[in-house]
């Protein structure tokens, strides 16, 4: 009762003041952010831990969000539509991030329908079109999704997913973002849309 009371000088003293400290939402990522210092991704399995910040201090490329493995659109139409594009070989290294664990991602690569794609089998996670590779980044917890303020709450999965989404990021800063405004829609992320027609 106390602690209430001697907040109540502080809310006259400055009106709106204390409301609006719950009542603005988070930003998205935005162009300009750096990537989060995040170690907890993970690439074929839980031993090998992968931190974006550092793969991308001194490069360029793009990280492709999908809401997860073995669904219809991040499958069949998302993801191939980069290994499909014409212009990937200009762009540089190419992530693609899910919240999943290591295994499941491993497994769901095999799945995508691309041009002249290797996949490799001992790094199941690895996927080479006409030379590039596409690294699929398992993001377990969702803590790095949830860094980038791009999560979702999904009952379907169970819990926490990745919105739809594709950041340019040049010398470890995120310098375009195309985030689907619904969450899980296949437009303003697709390739056509980030590489280039």
């Amino acid at each position: 009762m106390a602690f209430r009371a001697s907040l109540r000088p502080v809310a006259r003293a400055l009106p709106g003041a204390v409301r609006s400290l719950h009542s603005t939402p988070r930003a998205l990522v935005k162009a300009g952010d750096g990537l989060p210092d995040f170690g907890g991704l993970y690439e074929n399995s839980p031993g090998n831990q992968i931190n974006l910040a550092k793969e991308f201090q001194s490069s360029d490329g793009y990280i492709i969000g999908v809401p997860g493995a073995f669904t219809g659109t991040c499958s069949s139409k998302h993801v191939p539509s980069y290994m499909n594009h014409p212009n990937l070989d200009k762009a540089g290294q190419v992530f693609v991030v899910s919240v999943n664990d290591p295994f499941v991602l491993g497994a769901s690569n095999w799945t995508l329908p691309a041009r002249r794609v290797q996949v490799q089998p001992l790094l199941p996670c690895l996927a080479i079109v006409d030379g590039v590779q596409i690294r699929f980044l398992a993001d377990p917890t969702a803590e790095f999704t949830k860094a980038l303020d791009l999560g979702f709450d999904a009952p379907i999965f169970g819990h926490t997913r990745s919105q739809r989404y594709a950041l340019k990021v040049e010398n470890g800063k995120i310098t375009k973002t195309h985030i689907e405004p619904d969450a899980t829609g296949a437009d303003v992320s697709m390739a056509d849309k980030v590489l280039g027609s």
